[in-house]
């Protein structure tokens, strides 16, 4: 999914839960928490996968799913043309859920840049192909439509209105895609780490009977994990305590390896903490989670972040944290500060990209090259990005930046972020960084 401009604000629903820790490891009994696998998009374990597809090949193609996210940002300086930018480009992270009694199991895109949470649901009117079955609300014994009268249906939210006393909705992204139903609401069903089960009753999301567009077939909907009042992690908000967290791990491994996956935490067993954490504050736009980027530092040079012409994030959010964009994505000006700065520092060949999808690249004849240290310097955090955070290998003897210029939008991107575990606290609001191994964790 990518980010529109639609307003996703709802009264939070309150939901009682109370689950069990589970680990990789060994399954811990903890309240109000528990972890699922967050599967990549090409990851083996998804169904997008494609055997015949090399790394490479892979890579190529995340590049283009975040050319496309980012693309539909636009300049304007009202924060509501910000939430019209949501489009329905495929997301980089799956989940694995189950909607109903007894449970449907579908696969959703989880998207940390949108809010509303829906499936296709029978009777299809006129619907995207899908895999599996679409659900069907009159074989669940927990399905509710929301009335008008509910304080969910807020007419003031430009995309809910009312029709014979249900509570429908219609959201039409930024690329023209759309979807149109009943807001509802049903047990979901998380497939934890462990093997348990995780249930939570009465969560509102969108039945959806009409819903055409650029999704894809393996898909059913969109789990919302934004900062929007309708998304899952506000409406479960006092039983989790506001937290949750992810670990990504390696590009290469999540694509490559069957027996590892990223992991997404929520409640208890997503709080950060240990030697080398760093905190900065977290700013909600709407639905976006925004940081505060003051420089970025190349060896002992420090280069203060000059801002794009993107009015619509303030100063203090200058810079979009998403786990559905690849790369990231940084003003055209300060990139080139960057970009100067990097080649006067690295003693390596340069070659151009073949597929103009970087800017700077060089040759590697083992897939790596000595840079010099990279600190991305956040309010109250320092945050040190690891070679392989910043240059992978693209093609064959052939290593490149995994930041780019983009005139519109700042994103710090998912290959930014692998190998730390980092936390959204919603009630401190703050954002955590710690640098874990994330294929252990």
């Amino acid at each position: 999914m990518e980010i529109n401009t639609k307003a996703f604000t709802l009264i939070p629903m309150l939901v009682l839960l109370s689950f069990f820790h589970l680990s990789l490891v060994s399954c811990r009994k903890s309240v109000n928490g528990f972890t699922l696998d967050f599967i990549h998009h090409d990851s083996p374990l998804s169904p997008y996968h494609n055997p015949s597809n090399t790394p490479f090949e892979r890579l190529q193609n995340a590049f283009y799913r975040s050319s496309s996210r980012a693309s539909f940002f636009k300049k304007n300086s009202h924060v509501n043309s910000i939430q019209s930018t949501i489009t329905t480009t495929d997301g980089e992270y799956l989940m694995k859920i189950s909607i109903g009694t007894p449970p449907i199991d579908i696969f959703a895109f989880a998207d940390t840049g949108s809010d509303l949470s829906w499936t296709q649901c029978e009777p299809c009117v006129d619907c995207f192909k899908q895999l599996a079955p679409f659900f069907n609300p009159k074989n669940s014994s927990s399905y509710k439509t929301i009335g008008c009268n509910n304080e969910l249906c807020d007419k003031k939210v430009g995309f809910l209105l009312c029709k014979n006393d249900t509570c429908n909705y219609k959201e039409i992204y930024g690329d023209n895609s759309y979807t149109i139903g009943e807001l509802s609401s049903e047990t979901f069903t998380f497939a934890s780490t462990c093997g348990e089960n995780v249930s939570i009753p009465n969560v509102a999301f969108g039945c959806g009977h009409t819903n055409r567009g650029t999704f894809t077939n393996v898909t059913s909907g969109i789990i919302g994990l934004g900062g929007g009042k309708c998304s899952i992690v506000n409406q479960i908000n006092q039983e989790i305590k506001g937290k949750f967290s992810y670990c990504l791990i390696p590009f290469e491994s999540s694509t490559t390896n069957s027996s590892i996956t990223s992991h997404i935490n929520f409640g208890d067993t997503a709080v950060v903490s240990g030697p080398g954490i760093v905190s900065t504050p977290l700013i909600r736009i709407q639905i976006f989670y925004t940081l505060s980027l003051e420089s970025i530092s190349i060896g002992n040079k420090t280069l203060p972040f000059k801002s794009s012409n993107f009015n619509s994030i303030p100063p203090q959010g200058n810079i979009i944290i998403d786990s559905g964009t690849t790369l990231t994505l940084v003003p055209v000006d300060f990139y080139a500060d960057l970009e100067k700065t990097l080649v006067a520092s690295i003693n390596a060949t340069r070659k151009q990209d073949l597929s103009k999808s970087y800017n700077l690249c060089y040759v590697s004849e083992n897939g790596t090259i000595d840079v010099p240290k990279i600190v991305v310097h956040f309010t109250n955090a320092d945050l040190e990005l690891p070679p392989t955070n910043t240059f992978i290998q693209v093609a064959e003897g052939l290593v490149c930046f995994t930041m780019v210029p983009d005139e519109e939008v700042s994103i710090l991107g998912n290959l930014a972020q692998m190998n730390f575990l980092i936390g959204f606290d919603l009630v401190a609001n703050k954002v955590s960084f710690l640098p874990t191994d994330c294929t252990k964790h």
